[in-house]
């Protein structure tokens, strides 16, 4: 890896995949005694509760809710 311009480095697909890390997630460098870790915050936000906080408030429909139950339900 290198550091750019910016101080900014890729965490490769294959590590961000088997430590579950998607974008928006929240990381920090915290000094180590042999170097740097990268650890994810733990208090921040999942995923699920990024896109949940996105969505909300933003369906739309001229149905009622009866009208979508049927919808739903079928025969």
């Amino acid at each position: 890896m290198r550091l750019n311009s910016k101080g900014q480095v890729t965490i490769p697909a294959e590590l961000r995949r088997k430590h579950h890390l998607h974008e928006g997630d929240e990381v920090t460098v915290v000094e180590a005694a042999d170097g740097l870790r990268i650890v994810r915050v733990a208090e921040a936000e999942s995923r699920g509760q990024r896109l949940v906080r996105e969505m909300r408030g933003r369906a739309t429909s001229a149905m009622s809710t009866e009208e979508l139950m049927e919808l739903l339900r079928g025969d």
